[in-house]
């Protein structure tokens, strides 16, 4: 019998960006974030990575949980464009953003982009063959389940992937996204 190896990805508590429709730059958690966090299922018995961001890093300590950095996990860059509200942006480039995977007007990162550094991180996981919590961010869990599912980019923004959430992958020789509790 296959073992089956678990991937646990966590997204990064609330932050003051994220309640008022910024892009971030390197915030910390507030405080709801952090109580959200704590509230969060335990996670144990596995290797942690977490992205570099505070953010994030504040979420794996509210969890109990220590690990390396990977900067696979770190957000999608916004480029030219962290710090602003969305409401400030140019609505075009706003809509070209939101529309097509390949943007990268604002100077960073486009969704593909983001997509394909996702798709090498697990495969490398699954070559591991250890179970693993990444401590992370919702893009990023976008990013992993667009893999899983073997869906389009174009289909990145369709998923809300909420702060403090859970998804649970597993891997037995295909990727396979877990729903529900455990």
């Amino acid at each position: 019998m296959q073992t089956v190896l678990r991937v646990d990805l966590v997204g990064h508590g609330l932050t003051e960006a994220v309640r008022k429709a910024r892009f971030p730059v390197d915030e910390a958690l507030d405080e709801s974030g952090r109580a959200a966090v704590r509230a969060c299922a335990p996670l144990a018995d596995a290797l942690v990575r977490t992205g570099p961001e505070r953010r994030v890093r504040e979420t794996a300590e509210e969890l109990g949980l220590a690990g390396e950095q990977d900067v696979r996990l770190r957000d999608l860059d916004a480029g030219a464009w962290r710090g602003s509200a969305m409401g400030e942006l140019a609505q075009d480039q706003l809509f070209a953003w939101l529309t097509d995977p390949e943007f990268r007007g604002h100077g960073g990162e486009s969704i593909t982009d983001l997509v394909e550094r996702v798709r090498f991180w697990l495969a490398e996981i699954a070559t591991s063959g250890r179970n693993t919590v990444a401590v992370t961010h919702p893009a990023v869990v976008r990013a992993a389940l667009l893999v899983v599912l073997d869906a389009p980019a174009k289909s990145f923004w369709r998923m809300d992937v909420p702060p403090a959430s859970i998804t649970r992958l597993h891997y037995r020789g295909t990727w396979t996204l877990r729903l529900g509790n455990g």
